[in-house]
C-alpha cells in the first residue's frame, strides 16, 4: 500500500509541475500578444502622422515627387499588411522608415520648411512615436525571448510540444541602416 501512495504522490507532483509549466507557457504567449499589440498601436500612430506631414511638405517640396510617392507607397504597403507576421511587417516598416528618413534628409534643403511650425510639430510627434516604437519593440522581443526559452527548455519543452506551443518571431529590421531611427531634428 505504501508504494501505491508514493506512486500517487509522484503522479500528483508531476501533474502539478506540468500544470505550472502550462500556465507559464500561457502567460508568456499572452505577453507576446500584448507586446505585438503595443507595437501595432505605435506603428498605426506613425502611419496616421504621415498624411498630415506630407500635406505640410508638399507645398515646399513639389519637385521632390519621387520621395513623396515613396513615403506614400510605403505607408500604403504597411497599412495593407494587416495581420502580417513580424518578419513581413518589419520588412515593410523598414521600407517606411527608410522613406521617412530620406524625406526628412531632403527637407534639410528647404529652409522655409524647416522653419514651418506645423512641420516642426510633426517632427516632434514623429520622434516621440519612433521612441515608443523602439520601447514597444524591446518589450515584445523580451516577451518573445521568454516564451521561446520556455518552449525550448527541458522539461517545459515536453509540455509545450504536447499542447502545440511554438516559438514566436522576433520583430527585427533586416537592413542595418533601417535600424537607425530617422533623424527628425533640424539644427
Amino acid at each position: 500500500m505504501s508504494i501505491g501512495w508514493i506512486v500517487l504522490g509522484l503522479i500528483v507532483v508531476v501533474a502539478g509541475y506540468a500544470v505550472m509549466i502550462y500556465n507559464s507557457l500561457i502567460k508568456n504567449r499572452q505577453l507576446v500578444e500584448e507586446g505585438w499589440s503595443g507595437i501595432d498601436v505605435q506603428l498605426k500612430r506613425r502611419a496616421n502622422l504621415i498624411p498630415n506631414m506630407l500635406e505640410t511638405v508638399k507645398g515646399y517640396m513639389s519637385h521632390e515627387r519621387d520621395t513623396l510617392e515613396a513615403v506614400t507607397n510605403a505607408r500604403a504597403a504597411v497599412q495593407g499588411a494587416g495581420n502580417a507576421n513580424p518578419a513581413e511587417r518589419s520588412k515593410l516598416e523598414g521600407l517606411l522608415s527608410g522613406a521617412l528618413g530620406k524625406l526628412i534628409a531632403i527637407a534639410e534643403n528647404y529652409p522655409d520648411l524647416k522653419a514651418n511650425t506645423t512641420f516642426l510639430e510633426f517632427q516632434d510627434a514623429l520622434r516621440m512615436v519612433e521612441d515608443e516604437i523602439q520601447l514597444s519593440r524591446r518589450y515584445y522581443n523580451g516577451s518573445v525571448r521568454n516564451l521561446n526559452v520556455t518552449v525550448e527548455s527541458f522539461p517545459s519543452n515536453i509540455v509545450a510540444n504536447m499542447f502545440k506551443f511554438i516559438k514566436a518571431e522576433y520583430f527585427e529590421l533586416e537592413n542595418e541602416a533601417d535600424r537607425a531611427v530617422p533623424q527628425v531634428e533640424f539644427s
